[in-house]
Order: structure tokens, then C-alpha cells, then sequence
């Protein structure tokens, strides 16, 4: 009696397991579904950087061959560039890379990479004539170790660029020099007006060695970094603070440096590209060899850190949530440190949950009206169809070729190349289940072309 009474209680705990666990599993993983992460592209060397063009396709940088790949699933990959003048050794190479936010209208491409001049720079070119490289930033510090190198566009339009200390520690807290910083340029490579410390490219030091930067959709900057020997760590990064390396590593006592928001030791993180989306940062970690999904709270502090596809696809470096509303990942194999396998090193995709727009977020457009070279499009509807309350939200959408934004309300507009981000204003980004909110926005295009926006997509 007694034997026959446990084998029915272990059959429903069993199925009460397979009923309850997809949908506490969705909820942990930031509205991706790695159960159905498939392989993109096969037999890159090394791929560093993951930007993307208007077109969809990704631009993958190569950090021993110099080579900027151009990307898409399914398809062999293709040169489309080389950097000149790239020295790869050991950690250092062709690095990051990122697309002009006004790609559509002036087609820059920047590199970050280790020169055979002995230093790391930022150069940019055009795809239509790929050997033409003018530098913008020259003499940043380098090393085989610890040169930094992630590259982007962050919601103000500026361009940011994570340096190493270059195996240097005392770089890190001086702030005469380029090393163990996150820089703050213009387009051009300039100094803006309102970086924290006048004339001056740093926005923020005391750093080891970032390798991933990310924005919420507060606007919020994160930061990956690499700790010593043990304690890796996300850092919520503000104008001009001081993450305490080589002082301390991981949570600092002193109260001049600020702290991490998540920690992990060196084994389980050793962490490199960051990605943003759903509320949550997505780091690629190369030694331990998963995804961390980090959820955020309304604050921007960190809640459970969950890892996902532990030793599925080896060393991961890159993350980035493309204009497909995938998370696009690549493999770090083939570095010297991992062990490859025939089809390294490879781009992974991981679809949204679903395969599509996120079901606690649904959004709806309307076209007002339209006039020969313009529109306006309003409401513009953002709904939580979620059971709990959120407190941000962001919007994407694609512009038909020759549209350009002229004007907005109600949310914050940023454009890359044709893709149009909308984030929430301060006064409508909390929504409680069930609530809606609006926006709306003005649009030019050329005479007699009728096309309108499309692919809208709430997170």
C-alpha cells in the first residue's frame, strides 16, 4: 500500500513540473527562447563585433584576419573589408565595430582595433570604398592583454568605446591617459561639449577592461568587465565615475568608487558582449561559457542573474538584439582558448519567445494623414498585456528607404539607418496590466512615394 501510494505522488509532481516549468522558464530568460537557439553561419575566424546594417544583415568583425564579414543566416559569410595596419596578437586585433546611427544618409562604418604602430585607434570607412580609413581617435594604450575594444552608439548619438588598461593598472586611474576608460566621442571623434571632464574623451574610469556596453530603455549604460582573479561584474556606468580598479575588484569599500551591480567569479562569467532587451542585459561570457540573462529592475539594479546555454556553443563574445528581434550571439573558439569544433566559429541566433512580438507587450499604429512628401502617424498605442506592471517600454520600427523622422511626441526617437527606436517618455513609461499609452510622430519622404512604416515591435 505504501509503495503504491508514492509512485502516483512522483507521476504528479512530475507532470505539475512539466506544466508549471516552460512558463516560469519564459519568465526567466527575458523573452527569449533558447530551447530553439539554432546556428546562423558557420566557419568565421574569430568573430569579435556584431552591428547591423538598415538591410538587416550583420556586420562581423574578424579579429586575427582584419576582416569585417558581412552576415546572413542561412548564407556564407562575405568580405566586405579589411582593416589596414592590424596587428593580432593574443587578445589584441580587429576589435569592435559599430554602424552609424545615420547610416542611410552618410554610410559610416567604425572600427576599434590594435595598430602594427603600436597603439589602438578608431577608424571609419564607407562599404562603397572600403580602403579609404580615415582615423579619428589615434594612442590609445595597447598590450596583447586588456585592450577593451566594444564600440556604440548610445541614445544621445554619441559613439562610446570601452578601452583595457593594457595590462597596466595604473592606466586605469589616470586620467591623462586613454587606457581604463569608456571614451565619449562625437561622430567624428571629437570631444562633446558635455563630457564630465572638459576637454576630455573620458566618460568613465577605473576600469580593467570592458568589453560590452549596453543601454536600458531608460537610457540607462551598463558596462561588462573582465575582473582579475575573481570577480567579474556589470557596472551601471555614470558620467564621470570611478569603478576603483586596480584599488579593488568586484565590490569596492571605498565610497569615492562606485559598485557593480552583479558579480560572478572569473570561472563562471569572464564576461564580453552586452545586449539589452525585455528588461533585461544578456552577457556572453567566454571562460564560462553561457549566457547570463540579468533582470533589471525599475531602479537599474540587478534582480537573479539566469544562465542560459551552459557549454552548448563553447566561448561566446558577442551579443546584440538585431532589427529581427532576435539575440544574435557568436563563438569564441577558435581564440586560443577554446576548443573549436569543424563548424567553428559560428553566429547563434535565439528567436523571441513565441517566435515573435513579446505577448506582455502589443502595439498598434495608425496613419492620421498624408500629404505628398509627408505624414504624420498617431496614436501610436503601446499596451501591457502582462499580468505584472512595467516601467519602461520601447518601440522599433522600420522606414521605407528616403523617410526621414521630422518630428515626435510622447517618446524619444533615435534612427539607425531605416530602423526608428522609440522609448517611452518620462510621464508614460508605467503601465500596469492592461494599461495602454500613446505616441506619435511626423515624417518626410520623396514626392509620389506612398510607402509607409512597418515591422512595429513592442519590448
Amino acid at each position: 500500500m505504501r509503495r503504491g501510494r508514492v509512485i502516483p505522488a512522483l507521476v504528479l509532481a512530475l507532470l505539475a513540473f512539466l506544466v508549471t516549468a516552460p512558463e516560469a522558464r519564459a519568465q526567466a530568460v527575458g523573452g527569449f527562447d533558447f530551447d530553439r537557439a539554432e546556428v546562423a553561419v558557420t566557419g568565421l575566424e574569430v568573430p569579435w563585433a556584431i552591428a547591423f546594417l538598415p538591410d538587416g544583415s550583420a556586420l562581423v568583425s574578424e579579429r586575427g584576419t582584419g576582416r569585417i564579414m558581412q552576415v546572413r543566416p542561412g548564407q556564407p559569410a562575405t568580405a566586405v573589408a579589411t582593416i589596414s595596419g592590424v596587428s593580432a596578437s593574443g587578445e589584441s586585433g580587429l576589435l569592435g565595430l559599430a554602424v552609424s546611427p545615420s547610416y542611410a544618409q552618410d554610410g559610416w562604418v567604425y572600427a576599434y582595433f590594435t595598430s602594427t604602430a603600436g597603439d589602438n585607434r578608431l577608424v571609419r570607412l564607407r562599404l562603397a570604398a572600403p580602403q579609404t580609413q580615415p582615423a579619428l581617435l589615434t594612442g590609445v594604450p595597447s598590450a596583447t592583454i586588456h585592450d577593451g575594444g566594444r564600440l556604440a552608439f548610445g541614445p544621445d548619438g554619441m559613439l562610446y568605446v570601452s578601452t583595457g588598461d593594457a595590462g597596466t593598472t595604473a592606466n586605469a586611474q589616470n586620467l591623462n591617459s586613454l587606457a581604463g576608460k569608456i571614451l565619449r566621442l562625437t561622430p567624428e571623434g571629437g570631444v562633446p561639449a558635455d563630457n564630465p571632464f572638459p576637454g576630455s574623451r573620458v566618460y568613465s574610469y577605473g576600469h580593467r577592461n570592458v568589453q560590452g556596453l549596453a543601454w536600458d530603455a531608460q537610457g540607462r549604460m551598463y558596462a561588462a568587465e573582465f575582473g582579475q582573479n575573481t570577480w567579474d561584474e556589470i557596472n551601471q556606468i555614470v558620467a564621470g565615475g570611478n569603478y576603483g580598479w586596480p584599488t579593488c575588484e568586484g565590490v569596492c569599500s571605498g565610497s569615492s568608487f562606485r559598485n557593480p551591480i552583479v558579480t560572478w567569479t572569473t570561472a563562471e562569467a569572464s564576461p564580453s558582449g552586452l545586449a539589452y532587451a525585455n528588461g533585461t542585459l544578456f552577457a556572453a561570457a567566454l571562460r564560462g561559457q553561457r549566457v547570463w540573462a540579468v533582470p533589471l529592475t525599475a531602479s537599474g539594479t540587478a534582480g537573479t542573474p539566469v544562465a542560459e546555454l551552459q557549454g552548448a556553443y563553447g566561448r561566446l563574445r558577442a551579443a546584440a538584439v538585431g532589427p529581427d528581434g532576435w539575440l544574435w550571439l557568436s563563438t569564441s573558439n577558435r581564440d586560443g582558448r577554446g576548443t573549436p569544433v569543424a563548424a567553428d566559429d559560428r553566429i547563434i541566433r535565439v528567436p523571441p519567445s513565441g517566435g515573435g512580438q513579446q505577448d506582455a507587450c502589443a502595439v498598434t499604429a495608425t496613419t492620421q494623414t498624408q500629404w505628398g512628401n509627408g505624414y504624420v502617424v498617431q496614436p501610436v498605442t503601446v499596451t501591457n498585456n502582462g499580468a505584472a506592471s512595467i516601467s519602461g517600454w520601447t518601440v522599433t520600427f522600420t522606414l521605407p528607404a528616403g523617410h526621414a523622422v521630422t518630428g515626435s511626441w510622447n517618446a524619444a526617437l533615435t534612427v539607425s539607418g531605416q530602423t526608428v527606436t522609440a522609448r517611452n517618455a518620462g510621464h508614460n513609461g508605467s503601465l500596469g496590466p492592461g494599461q495602454s499609452t500613446t505616441f506619435g510622430f511626423q515624417a518626410g519622404r520623396p514626392d509620389g512615394n506612398t510607402q509607409l512604416p512597418s515591422g512595429y515591435r513592442c519590448a
